[in-house]
Parts: C-alpha cells; sequence; structure tokens
C-alpha cells in the first residue's frame, strides 16, 4: 500500500477528529459552560482529547470561522467576548433574517411539524419552572432551538447555517450582557409566533418575530462600562 493510498483516510480521520472537537467546543460555549474570554489552551484542548495540536488547531479554525472563536497573535485562541457594539449588528442581522425565515417557513408548514413544535415549547416551558445553572443553560438552549427549528422547516440550508451561527453569537451576548431570564427568549413570544404560523398569518407571524427580537435585546445591559479599580471591585 502506498502514502497516497494511505493519505486520503487519515485526512479524513483527522478532518472527523477535528469537527467532533469543534462541535463538543461549540456546545460549551453556546451552552454557557465556557465563557467568553476563557483562553482556549492548544495544548490543553490537545491533552484532554488525545490528538495533536494540528487537529485542534484546525478545530479552533472552524470556530473561528463561526465568530465563537477569536485567536490573538502570540497570545492563542480564546472563547469570543463581543463587544456591545458587535451585540447589536447581531440582532440587526437578526432582524433582517428571520422574517424572511418566517415566510419560507409559513408555506412549508405540515401537522406533524406544528405538533413538534408545540412539543418542543412544552419542554421549553419545564426548562423555565427548573432552577439552577444546568436549568437556565438549558432554557437557553432550548429557546435557541425554536428558532433553529423555524429555519430549518424554511428548506434554505444556506440561511440555516447562517442562523446556527447567530443564534450562537447570541447565546454568547446573553452571557454578558443579560439582566433576566427574559432575554434567554419569551416562551409566551414563542407561542405566539407558532399561533400565527399555524393560522397562516405571515404578516402576523414576522411582526410577532420582530417584536419579539426586540424584547430579547431590550432585555440586554449594552452600556459601556468602566472597569473598576481591584480594591473597589472587591469592597475592601
Amino acid at each position: 500500500m502506498t502514502t497516497a493510498d494511505i493519505t486520503p483516510d487519515a485526512d479524513a480521520t483527522q478532518e472527523g477528529r477535528a469537527q467532533s472537537i469543534r462541535d463538543t467546543l461549540r456546545d460549551a460555549i453556546v451552552d454557557r459552560r465556557l465563557a467568553p474570554g476563557t483562553k482556549l489552551s492548544e495544548a490543553e484542548v490537545g491533552t484532554l482529547f488525545d490528538v495533536s495540536r494540528t487537529v485542534v488547531r484546525a478545530a479552533l479554525q472552524m470556530l473561528a470561522f463561526e465568530g465563537l472563536v477569536k485567536t490573538e497573535r502570540n497570545r492563542g485562541a480564546f472563547v469570543s467576548n463581543p463587544t456591545p457594539e458587535e451585540a447589536r449588528q447581531i440582532f440587526a442581522s437578526r432582524r433582517l433574517i428571520e422574517p424572511g425565515i418566517v415566510q419560507s417557513a409559513i408555506e412549508r408548514l405540515s401537522a406533524d411539524v406544528i405538533a413538534e413544535m408545540r412539543a418542543h415549547l412544552t419542554e421549553e416551558a419545564r426548562h423555565q419552572h427548573e432552577r439552577g445553572p444546568s436549568a437556565r443553560r438549558s432554557e437557553i438552549k432550548a429557546s435557541g432551538d425554536f428558532h433553529l427549528m423555524l429555519a430549518s422547516v424554511a428548506g434554505n440550508a444556506i440561511l440555516e447555517k447562517f442562523m446556527a451561527e447567530l443564534v450562537a453569537r447570541s447565546s454568547l451576548v446573553i452571557a454578558l450582557y443579560g439582566r433576566s431570564g427574559v432575554s434567554s427568549c419569551g416562551h409566551s413570544d414563542h407561542a405566539a409566533i407558532l399561533d400565527a404560523l399555524e393560522s397562516g398569518d405571515a404578516e402576523k407571524a414576522k411582526r410577532l418575530m420582530l417584536h419579539h427580537i426586540d424584547h430579547i435585546e431590550t432585555d440586554l445591559d449594552l452600556r459601556n462600562k468602566e472597569g473598576l479599580a481591584l480594591k473597589d471591585a472587591l469592597s475592601l
């Protein structure tokens, strides 16, 4: 067997491992188990997953392409720490895109899809009544998944991928700037949007979606703040 025979399989294996690491790190970032600003050491990640730095670097590059990780020359990779202006741009993008997703989705809805989304809303409500950090993470994920379900129904793979990035980056913003449970996406907002979708009222569903996105952003504290001195921060 020649090197040429082996290389494609080896490359595929490395790519698959990098994708798996990307998926695991992405879930941890979106679920807020990895806080914004956390350093992602190539050596540490490589040890944890028992892979080479080359594989880790490929995984981190995937996350950097999605905007979930930032790399700094001579410092390494960090979980993205979006600025207030970047946060505003994320929600501005959602306002441009999600009404179009609603329009496309309403043309493809079926009774089975409606039933699936109703079941998802029940799951969302369950998370809202639970307490603790893990419940909060589950609530945020379930809320984001509602928007991803709509994008999937719309039937546009490019938009679906773009929405996955926007929802992930929104979760980072909520982790940094959210002031209350409202920013995890109001469950009642989702129910109203689904009602409008089921009734076939595209214009109402789009208005409700825009109101909903406004609702999330309003609950964010995006004011620029001066950092406190250590003594003041610790109340000493």
